[in-house]
């Protein structure tokens, strides 16, 4: 009779363990701190809303509507964006806050709950 290996000696097995060791030593890193970068994206997002927001309610201030939002102001320009600001965020000004007379273009900042921050461009009707 024929004696056979049915398995691993434990030095295959250590081998395998290593290498896998090193390879979630190198891609851990790059995984660990999302949430910063996810954060940033979402204050981005934020701010080509109201920046898309402005420039739509401007347009259709030019073209007549009623419905058209008043924006004197940057913090204005949240009540032409659909479902207002989400909570969590505030405007702040870069500069002026004023946004008059109508047609003028203002960079504002919106800041996330997290620290971030990112423009947006409010135009005044």
């Amino acid at each position: 009779m024929r004696n056979t290996q049915k398995g691993f000696t434990l030095i295959e097995l250590v081998v395998v363990i290593v290498i896998l060791g090193i390879l979630a030593a190198t891609a851990l890193p790059r995984f660990i701190d999302l949430s910063t970068e996810a954060d940033e994206a979402a204050t981005a997002g934020v701010a080509g809303a109201l920046s898309s927001a402005a420039a739509i309610n401007y347009a259709a201030d030019q073209a007549g509507n009623t419905n058209a939002v008043t924006v004197s102001t940057c913090g204005d320009v949240t009540n032409a964006l659909q479902g207002g600001l989400p909570s969590g965020y505030t405007i702040a000004a870069s500069g002026t806050t004023a946004v008059t007379p109508a047609g003028t273009a203002v960079t504002c900042t919106v800041n996330g709950g997290n620290g971030t921050t990112a423009n947006y461009t409010a135009i005044g009707t």
